[in-house]
């Protein structure tokens, strides 16, 4: 089974996700700093390593997806390519 996030850190590691899009990365401790950056007013440490293994989970994740789509598309044009009319 998965690990249990709470909606805080979801819904905080998707606003960070939305708006600093170009700034999140699969590296945790790059992560760790932006969350630090932007909720400057402050959150726990506890908190933000939990916002920032979130949001790495995350990146991963599209990371993934995006492969997988680019396979499938790379093997539905060797498909099409390789039928050819007789």
């Amino acid at each position: 089974m998965g690990k249990v996030r709470t909606r805080k850190v979801k819904r905080l590691a998707k606003e960070i996700l939305e708006l600093y899009q170009d700034r999140v990365s699969m590296d945790f401790e790059k992560n760790k700093q932006l969350v630090r950056e932007v909720f400057v007013s402050g959150v726990s440490k506890r908190l933000a390593n939990r916002i920032a293994g979130y949001l790495t989970s995350l990146v991963k994740l599209q990371a993934k997806k995006e492969a997988e789509l680019k396979a499938e598309s790379a093997a539905a044009q060797a498909d099409v390519t390789s039928e050819k009319p007789k």
